[in-house]
């Protein structure tokens, strides 16, 4: 899998950069467009490489200067069915499946943090869906509700920020968090007592036993257990692109249905219920900043040597395989 690089580079940069990315192991279809960048005054150069070196090679660019001068941006191609690429991979340490490009992790943690309509709908409608799934006692609908839910992300980039010391990301992601739960909680509270008002909801409906949702306000060790668990594969499957597993991630923890239990606790004023739930919820945040911040420093610390050592242990089963 390879990765595409298109660089605004200021003339004064170029040669530099040419010499960078001209390597027969680091880079596929350089191409050089002199005089083509108008902003900044330059040349417009691209080329792709191998998804396991673009952290590298995106750092080494940042040495040199580009990303204050110029403009670096990265794409996926959807396929490379070339020699060349094939060379690239097979030269390039571990599976690109497993790389990380920690420039691309950074930037999708700031565009988590950023507030925006969208994020705060999504909140408020998981938080309804959980809400609803908690007086009608409906499992199913308490997935429904993780799915939904945007807050994730928002969580990662506080473990990322953490590990990285970007503080302005972990304050903005904290914020984004804290205001998601406090409009949701508002909001279906309100709901709640207009609907506790008209007879639609009792506190009855609340507080009786409810054995599909009932673990929603029940925080124990198995809590923070499968917290930091989903926390860490949710951080592990964001860095490695692996997308397919954040569904499994979202499904795991019950973040947005204890924001829709406390609503609705508040709501009908179950005291017991707003207790439990906020436990809940302090739990499930808790274990996944954490493990979310273990996973990032390990994959810092010795993930590249992992892949390395990874990659000599295929490929001897691969030999014996073949004799």
């Amino acid at each position: 899998m390879l990765v595409h690089l298109r660089l605004n580079v200021p003339t004064a940069l170029s040669a530099d950069v040419v010499d960078l990315l001209l390597h027969e192991d680091r880079s596929a279809n350089l191409t050089v467009h002199h005089g083509a960048s108008l902003s900044p005054v330059g040349d417009l150069i691209e080329c792709d490489v191998a998804r396991e070196l673009a952290g590298e090679v995106i750092g080494r660019l940042k040495q040199l200067g580009l990303h204050e001068s110029g403009g670096i941006v990265v794409t996926t191609p959807t396929a490379t069915p070339f020699a060349a690429a094939r060379r690239l991979e097979r030269a390039a340490p571990g599976d690109p499946d497993d790389a990380v490009i920690w420039d691309t992790v950074i930037e999708q943690c700031y565009a988590a943090s950023r507030p925006t309509v969208s994020y705060y709908i999504f909140f408020v409608l998981a938080s309804l869906l959980a809400a609803i799934a908690v007086i009608t006692d409906s499992a199913v609908l308490v997935v429904g509700a993780m799915v939904v839910g945007p807050e994730f992300g928002t969580v990662a980039a506080v473990a990322v920020g953490l590990v990285f010391g970007r503080f302005r990301l972990v304050v903005g992601a904290l914020r984004l968090l804290a205001t998601g739960i406090l409009i949701s909680i508002v909001v279906v509270a309100v709901l709640g007592l207009l609907a506790g008002l008209t007879g639609l909801v009792t506190a009855d409906m609340v507080t009786r036993p409810r054995p599909q949702t009932g673990f929603i306000w029940h925080p124990d060790r198995w809590s923070f257990i499968v917290a930091l668990i989903a926390g860490a594969a949710g951080v592990l499957a964001m860095t490695t692109a692996r997308a397919n597993a954040m569904v499994g991630v979202f499904i795991s923890v019950t973040t947005i249905p204890a924001v829709g239990n406390l609503a609705l606790a508040i709501g009908v004023w179950a005291p017991s219920e707003m207790r439990g739930s906020a436990a809940q919820l302090a739990v499930n945040l808790l274990g996944m900043v954490v493990a979310g911040m273990v996973v990032v420093a390990l994959q810092r610390l010795l993930w590249v040597r992992t892949l390395v050592a990874a990659q000599r242990l295929f490929n001897r089963v691969d030999q014996r395989q073949t004799r």
